[in-house]
């Protein structure tokens, strides 16, 4: 079951944050002003092959793997890093977040629930002016 981190450092210049865990999810929140939700990051499978679920406002969402940095035998752990991963069974996260969150904020875990209902695994189409000469 979910549950919020009370002590998150905040850094200056950047949106303040909630972090809620369990031993599968880590749920880190950014918001703004009177505490609209700017984005999130639903890291799931933690200890396996973990995997991460970004959303940020108003629509821009990817799912991405979590390379550990332990790949290179004989070699220091580098930091991880995410790299792209379209493979998202959405809906099998969705129903395993739908109960672990129950005794998080509501509204907080409803745009998650929406936004991973939303997942159509297509990348953000970049619009670039035409040219008119």
């Amino acid at each position: 079951m979910l549950s919020e981190i009370t002590y998150v450092k905040h850094i200056d210049g950047e949106p303040r944050r909630r972090w809620f865990a369990d031993d599968q999810f880590d749920l880190i929140v950014w918001l703004g002003e009177n505490d609209a939700i700017l984005g999130f990051q639903l890291c799931y499978e933690k200890g396996k092959d973990q995997r991460a679920f970004t959303w940020k406002a108003p629509n821009l969402s990817r799912h991405d793997r979590v390379d550990d940095g332990e790949n290179e035998p004989g070699r220091y752990k580098s930091t991880p890093i995410l790299v792209p991963d379209g493979a998202f069974d959405a809906q099998r996260v969705r129903e395993e977040f739908r109960k672990a969150s129950r005794e998080i904020d509501p509204n907080i875990a409803s745009l998650v629930m929406e936004k991973m209902k939303e997942w159509r695994g297509e990348k953000p189409v970049i619009r670039r002016p035409r040219y008119r000469g």
